[in-house]
């Protein structure tokens, strides 16, 4: 593979892994063979579409093409009392769906996800997960044992309403499931962590990566709540009207010696108040459901209201936790079919799936904090093809006014981000078109260019270059740009050597012989929160062993002490807070060194370094740990910074570029660097008479580099007046 390729690959992260559908169901709509077309050809794909768009016909079209395709057996799993409804859909489109049993015939099956523990994965060729944001709401083991059991089934495909716009995380577990990127992996390449964000969040999109972020969303899913979406005929595709009615109860003054109660509640205190005040909040409930011959649903919270409810209406059937599964199917499908007028359950049972378009009443008399609960539970009613007004009742007290006020916000909050989101994703080009552009600056002591500096290294001539010295990206540690092309832009560690690889062969082309290269790293760690362990990443053993492969003597390796105190600081890193130790301090280790890795290029050198290095330097030199090095000791770096940036490492202290400019290159060389970023040592080289030549990809280090260098001439100019 060329240089330009592998970039490429960089680019389309994900290889399309199915095959060309054929003789699609006939009941598809234009819009849904669109969908079902995509999904087939790519293999692995998700289809957010919102409820009443179709996704379990489409589900059931891709299954049949793979089984087609296969000749080999797909399984979907659902959530509890789904998989009937499935069954009965499959049934008037043509398309046979059986429960999971002991038969082998090649053929589309359906079971629920709690079975899932007791299959044999290896046997289906394809899987489809039914309502599959319910994987954020599993444990983390349950998520773990559905993308570990399907890791290597070749098709799959996630169905789901549209996922939530206010959290990102959430296309990390699809994305895992289907083999394109793991949730760590979109956590390092797409986001940031941020301090300031509240209601739990602690990641963001990084400000220059929102735009690559969706542009690579949209390359394996399709996201669309009107088939207008996607440029066909919505005719038909408007959903009613939906109104939220609250009743708001006033309720008896506390005995806590206050004038009036207060008018908000805490998630701590939230239970509390509803304990107190279920009385009169299941009395509307009641009498709004008993006030009507139609259908209603009524979402409760804890299982007393359940019992409270059932006596106070006569006609209403409860769905419990405790129930057999047999028992919770039977009453969940029976209320689609009119058996009971009036269905009492909770969200955690029944807001995934379920189509009850026969129902345009529900009611929340314990409505709490989560959106997303409310949003699916209203879904089962409030979607296409439901021909009814629908009125959700909100029975709130004059103390829970923050409770509805939340959820209203919330609401307004997701319909604008869904559509924004919806328009970006459709939007996008799932391709990138690489710039090639490149810019130079150039005076008689230094050349600086602004570009790829892989492409820009073929350039240079061979066996050119005195001395190197540069400090690569750390891996996938921090992602700088969203340019492909940019060594920091990966998915992890693997694809950062498959990168830099390119460079250090071009590096034993243009350097001399005898002559040496010196690289500035530092180790780097898992983290936490991103990676879920904590351990040491062996950054300088695969530096060392990849310039070995490439053809280079491993010459030299110097130590630099780092502060581990002002490291703490920086990076809040709870391996080195001192308040670790007191709570486990199998946790903690030192702080982590730089280092000066040096490689030498194979051959006699030609010319002699000469530099007369006076005795007590060189001590210093000689030691293989440097102490004297100032963390502050840098060039101006700051005004580099741009408007997207999220955070600049600081630049190589200029004394370490120094004494290995000392030791390794005469007066009036060339040194270069591949990194140049605001060009630290093409500063310190200039200042001390030698040449200096720099690539730099981001154009404001770049522009910044111009500065410094120039700074650095007129430094030397004015030195050698006097």
């Amino acid at each position: 593979m060329d240089y330009k390729e592998f970039i490429k690959t960089k680019i389309k992260s994900k290889q399309d892994a199915g095959f060309e559908p054929k003789d699609l169901n006939s009941n598809l709509f234009d819009f849904q063979k669109y969908i079902v077309g995509k999904s087939c050809r790519i293999g692995r794909y998700a289809i957010f579409a919102d409820c009443g768009l179709g996704k379990t016909l489409m589900q059931l079209s891709w299954a049949e093409q793979v089984v087609k395709h296969t000749n080999k057996s797909v399984l979907i799993l659902a959530p509890l009392a789904v998989a009937q409804q499935t069954i009965e859909e499959g049934e008037k489109f043509g398309i046979k769906v059986s429960k999971v049993d002991n038969s082998k015939e090649v053929a589309i099956y359906i079971t629920n996800y709690e079975q899932l523990k007791n299959l044999d994965t290896s046997l289906f060729v394809g899987v489809v997960l039914d309502e599959s944001s319910i994987l954020k709401n599993f444990t983390g083991a349950y998520r773990n044992l559905i993308i570990e059991n399907f890791n290597r089934t070749p098709y799959k495909l996630a169905c789901t309403a549209t996922p939530s716009p206010n959290d990102e995380l959430e296309l990390g577990n699809h994305a895992e499931f289907l083999n394109i990127m793991t949730s760590q992996d979109m956590r390092a390449k797409y986001f940031t962590t941020d301090k300031s964000l509240t209601n739990g969040k602690k990641w963001r999109l990084k400000k220059h990566a929102v735009s690559e972020f969706y542009n690579w969303v949209g390359s394996w899913c399709t996201l669309v709540s009107n088939p207008q979406n996607l440029g066909f005929n919505g005719r038909g595709y408007d959903l009613p009207k939906l109104s939220i009615v609250e009743h708001r109860i006033k309720t008896e003054k506390k005995e806590n010696g206050a004038l009036f109660n207060d008018v908000s509640v805490t998630a701590t205190t939230f239970n509390k108040e509803l304990k107190r005040t279920a009385n009169e909040r299941l009395a509307v409930a009641a009498e709004i459901a008993n006030a009507t011959s139609e259908p209603v649903i009524i979402w409760i919270k804890h299982n007393s209201e359940g019992t409270a409810l059932r006596k106070l209406i006569p006609d209403a059937v409860e769905v419990k936790g405790s129930d057999k599964p047999h028992i919770k199917e039977n009453r969940l499908l029976g209320f689609a079919k009119g058996d009971f007028r009036v269905l009492i359950t909770k969200a955690k049972i029944a807001q995934f799936g379920l189509n009850y378009q026969n129902c345009s009443i529900q009611i929340f008399p314990s409505l709490d904090f989560s959106f997303e609960g409310f949003y699916q539970c209203v879904r089962r009613s409030y979607r296409f093809g439901q021909e009814k007004e629908v009125n959700a009742y909100i029975i709130s007290t004059d103390t829970m006014t923050n409770v509805t006020k939340t959820i209203e916000t919330k609401i307004q909050k997701h319909n604008t981000m869904q559509n924004e989101l919806i328009k970006t994703l459709n939007q996008k080009a799932n391709s990138v078109e690489l710039e090639n552009s490149t810019k130079t600056y150039e005076t008689e002591n230094f050349t600086l260019i602004n570009g790829d500096c892989v492409e820009e290294a073929k350039k240079i001539e061979e066996n050119s270059i005195d001395y190197t010295f540069f400090s690569p990206p750390f891996g996938a540690l921090y992602v700088f740009s969203s340019d492909p092309r940019d060594m920091s832009n990966v998915h992890n560690n693997d694809e950062f050597f498959k990168h830099f690889e390119f460079l250090v062969h071009e590096l034993l082309r243009i350097t001399k012989a005898g002559r040496l290269v010196s690289v500035h790293m530092m180790q780097s760690t898992t983290l936490k929160g991103r990676d879920g362990f904590y351990s040491i990443i062996d950054f300088r053993g695969e530096l060392i062993r990849l310039f070995q492969k490439c053809g280079f003597y491993f010459h030299a390796e110097n130590m630099i002490r780092k502060d581990p105190k002002t490291a703490a600081i920086r990076t809040k890193n709870r391996q080195l807070m001192h308040g670790s130790t007191k709570k486990d301090s199998s946790i903690v280790r030192p702080g982590l060194a730089d280092y000066i890795l040096t490689f030498r290029k194979p051959g006699e050198n030609k010319v002699p370094i000469q530099n007369n290095i006076p005795f007590d330097l060189w001590c210093k030199i000689a030691e293989p740990v440097w102490i004297d090095i100032e963390e502050g000791d840098t060039i101006t770096f700051r005004s580099a910074r741009g408007n997207k940036d999220e955070r600049h490492i600081t630049p190589t202290q200029l004394k370490t570029v120094d004494n290995c400019l000392n030791m390794w290159c005469n007066k009036g060389e060339t040194v270069f660097s591949p990194f140049s970023g605001v060009a630290s040592e093409g500063y310190q080289a200039l200042i001390t008479g030698r040449k200096y030549i720099g690539i730099e990809l981001k154009e404001s280090y770049y522009n910044q580099s111009i500065k410094n260098c120039l700074s650095a001439e007129l430094k030397k100019s004015q030195t050698s007046l006097f």
